[in-house]
């Protein structure tokens, strides 16, 4: 999915350093120690999941396997504010980067002065496509639409009209997202058992253009939706505000993806149907194992498959995501994932039953 915040270098106590990014004209935080390993995301705009939970559990498995390694963290609107952060970094002695990159193919620079200047590169979730990486460390991202998919399928009754908000297509995983839920859609809507009335990619991945395409499509279709696939929670929270405006919440599936604190809410609340839910913390803790081995030479980096980048073989790692809905809620609790005092407040506490 999309990726995102700013430039600069600020020194911080080994436990101290920030978890909400930095702010556009401030430094990444970091921290100090032998081994030095940046970490380089989007902002919030396009999913919280990426300060909210990858960063914290990605500071916290490195602070395990060295307590003294430097950390270096920045999050970016821009593939410009990333290359500008990923620069400042090596400045300050990063030898491992680690990027979650906006779209997939530009943070080719990234790549390329990682290269220039023998900098170990690990892309985090989406793909640099064709670059020579040290590591690609992702979840199954087909999968994440084909379950999304079939959760509409096996729920929406029989002849659903099916809306799609699929999120912007510039990424590696958000293509495979797309790619997943029509591998699932496509072969049903050609026999005549659903019928797909509505269908856009959601510019920038925000949530207020996902309310705007669910009112169209919602007014294209008289109402007449029985479910609606968003990519991932925070278009999920548009399609919601729509469905409200019109008294619908709650009576349309909602799926979603990323285990939000806000789309768990939703899905006690009733209001979002499913999500799909990652482990970020299994997904941040194999990339803090390679950074650090990459960083400490290493040959164990516990990537265990390969990935063919235009003919470049990446060491990777590829998760399973899982179907999460009511029924199944309290496995982030279980997961340690999210607590339960988090999950149950304000509004979504009087529905915490489980």
């Amino acid at each position: 999915m999309r990726n995102p915040l700013v430039v600069g270098i600020v020194a911080a106590a080994a436990l101290a350093i920030s978890l909400t990014g930095c702010a556009a004209d401030d430094p990444p935080v970091s921290s100090g120690g032998e081994i030095t390993i940046a970490w380089i995301s989007p902002d919030a705009t396009s999913s919280a999941r990426w300060e909210e939970k990858d960063w914290p559990a990605f500071q916290k498995a490195v602070r395990e396997i060295d307590p003294e390694a430097k950390l270096i963290q920045s999050t970016a609107a821009s593939e410009t504010e990333m290359l500008q952060q990923a620069e400042a970094a090596v400045t300050q002695g990063a030898t491992v980067i680690v990027v979650n990159p906006i779209t997939s193919d530009g943070a080719l620079p990234i790549a390329d002065l990682a290269k220039r200047e023998n900098v170990s590169l690990i892309a985090y979730e989406g793909l640099i496509e064709g670059a020579d990486l040290d590591g690609y460390i992702t979840f199954n991202n087909e999968k994440v639409g084909e379950l999304q998919a079939q959760y509409i399928v096996d729920h929406a009754g029989e002849d659903p009209t099916i809306a799609i908000m699929n999120g912007a297509q510039v990424c590696t995983a958000c293509i495979a997202f797309k790619t997943g839920a029509h591998k699932v859609f496509d072969p049903l809507v050609d026999a005549g058992d659903i019928t797909i009335g509505y269908e856009a990619d959601t510019p920038d991945w925000l949530t207020a253009n996902a309310q705007t395409q669910t009112e169209q499509a919602l007014t294209a279709l008289k109402d007449d939706v029985h479910a609606v696939l968003a990519a991932n929670d925070g278009l999920a929270q548009g399609v919601i505000a729509a469905l409200k405006a019109r008294d619908l919440n709650g009576k349309v599936i909602v799926t979603g993806q990323d285990a939000t604190t806000a789309g768990l809410q939703e899905i006690l609340l009733g209001n979002q149907t499913m999500t799909v839910y990652k482990d970020f913390n299994i997904q941040a803790q194999a990339a803090a194992k390679a950074a650090v081995a990459l960083a400490r030479g290493d040959s164990d980096t516990g990537l265990t498959d390969q990935y063919d980048n235009e003919g470049k073989k990446v060491p990777a790692l590829f998760l399973d995501p899982i179907t999460l809905d009511r029924s199944n809620i309290a496995r982030v609790i279980d997961d340690g994932f999210i607590t339960r005092e988090e999950l149950c407040s304000g509004e979504a506490a009087a529905s915490c039953d489980f």
